[in-house]
């Protein structure tokens, strides 16, 4: 009869931690399963950092590099003005309307521009706008509003 009392694992499943380091009499002594000299076989795990490639030319310095990167840089989602017809007018359209109607995905930085016909007077709380923009906006009877 099967009960907890005499249940035990599969044949194969469990393993004996393996003891290295301790006498030539273990079978694990002297280079402690590490094979002979090498990279490998010092201690520090033998690891490389990202991209070593063997004191070869790593990938990353061969390439040219062109220009100059702005880290402070402000990238702006961006958002044309006829997708904000989906929303209802005289509605105040904020960052995080704009990201529950699936319009933008991170809504922090919104930059509205002037693609297209606004159809609905709207009150938009945005970072920045475009002048287009702001003339279609004002002509639909909507308002603007910078946030920061």
């Amino acid at each position: 009869m099967i009960g907890l009392h005499n249940l035990k694992p599969q044949d194969g499943s469990k393993h004996r931690k393996k003891i290295v380091g301790r006498g030539v009499g273990s079978g694990h002594g002297r280079t402690s399963t590490r094979g002979c000299k090498g990279q490998k076989s010092r201690s520090g795990d033998g690891s490389k950092k990202i991209g070593f490639e063997g004191g070869q030319m790593p990938l990353f310095r061969r390439i040219p590099k062109r220009g100059f990167n702005n880290q402070f840089r402000k990238e702006y989602e961006i958002v044309n003005i006829e997708s904000l017809n989906k929303f209802e007018s005289g509605v105040e359209v904020t960052p995080a309307s704009l990201k529950q109607a699936g319009i933008v995905k991170k809504a922090k930085l919104i930059k509205i521009l002037g693609i297209g016909e606004l159809k609905k007077p709207l009150t938009i709380k945005v970072t920045a706008f475009s002048k287009s923009a702001e003339e279609k906006i004002k002509a639909a009877g909507g308002k603007i509003e910078i946030v920061k």
